[in-house]
């Protein structure tokens, strides 16, 4: 990434360049990336295949203003950071059901940022940590999104539980993105896959977090929780524009009975 697409971004994010790649900034940054770039699949659902090279992150980020999933939202996130002087790893994840079960191999994307320490940071599981966190630490270690605490667990990996839940099981090994390939593969097309399911799109909001699910758009603020029922596609497609600055030529596809989206690539 160079200087200008760089500043770019940082424009999206509405961040000023770090004077120093350190963690307040990396904090900084982390918030304001979950606070401008939806976690969605749209593309899923409106038949259009994933592309895990840098190039096609940025564009669809920076020149199409959308936002994506895991991979697509870590690699961008990556990107950006290294050109802004931080030290990154790409890291694999099995992330855990409500059972306990651990998913694929390479299921999610995190990152290990090294400054006079090691952080995790992670731009693409949705309601997670708001500023990353320590990786050296194993106790709690409190964020506005919840109390997290890194396990040790087996084979070097480490558990990372959130409010006292194990949400993933991190792989220490480092990883290019051409890794990911074959999980971002099967949670496109997958029937088990919860991206085939429905369109989702979301983003925490200063005081709260507003989702598009389906066609039920959610907003909530602090305690309080309202649904919203959109009746057409003009509704569907206006709640995208003036929620998440998302234009659509038509809405996502309802996932046909097997989970795999109606229209394919």
């Amino acid at each position: 990434m160079d200087h200008d697409r760089a500043d770019t971004y940082l424009t999206l994010l509405d961040a000023a360049r770090p004077a120093h790649p350190d963690a307040a900034a990396l904090a900084d940054l982390q918030w304001r990336h979950l606070l401008a770039v939806p976690f969605e699949n749209l593309d899923i659902h409106l038949g259009r295949p994933v592309e895990l090279t840098e190039e096609a992150l940025l564009a669809k980020i920076l020149d199409r203003r959308r936002g994506g999933f895991c991979y697509e939202l870590g690699g961008a996130f990556a990107a950006l950071l290294r050109a802004l002087g931080y030290r990154v790893t790409l890291l694999a994840a099995r992330t855990y059901d409500d059972q306990g079960r651990l998913g694929i191999p390479f299921d999610h994307l995190a990152l290990r940022v090294d400054l006079d320490r090691p952080w995790l940071a992670d731009v693409g599981f949705g309601r997670f940590t708001h500023h990353p966190v320590r990786l050296d630490l194993r106790t709690d270690q409190r964020d506005p999104g919840g109390v997290f605490r890194v396990v040790e667990g087996e084979y070097g990996e480490l558990d990372i539980l959130h409010d006292g839940r194990p949400q993933y099981r991190l792989e220490p090994r480092p990883r290019d993105l051409r890794d990911f390939v074959a999980g971002c593969w099967w949670h496109q097309t997958s029937p088990t896959s919860h991206f085939t399911r429905a369109p989702l799109c979301s983003r925490p909001t200063p005081d709260g977090r507003i989702t598009i699910s389906d066609r039920t758009l959610v907003r909530t603020t602090g305690t309080d929780r309202h649904e919203e029922h959109l009746t057409d596609d003009a509704a569907v497609l206006a709640a995208y524009q003036d929620h998440f600055g998302i234009t659509l030529p038509h809405p996502p596809t309802r996932p046909t009975p097997t989970g795999i989206p109606a229209t394919t690539p």
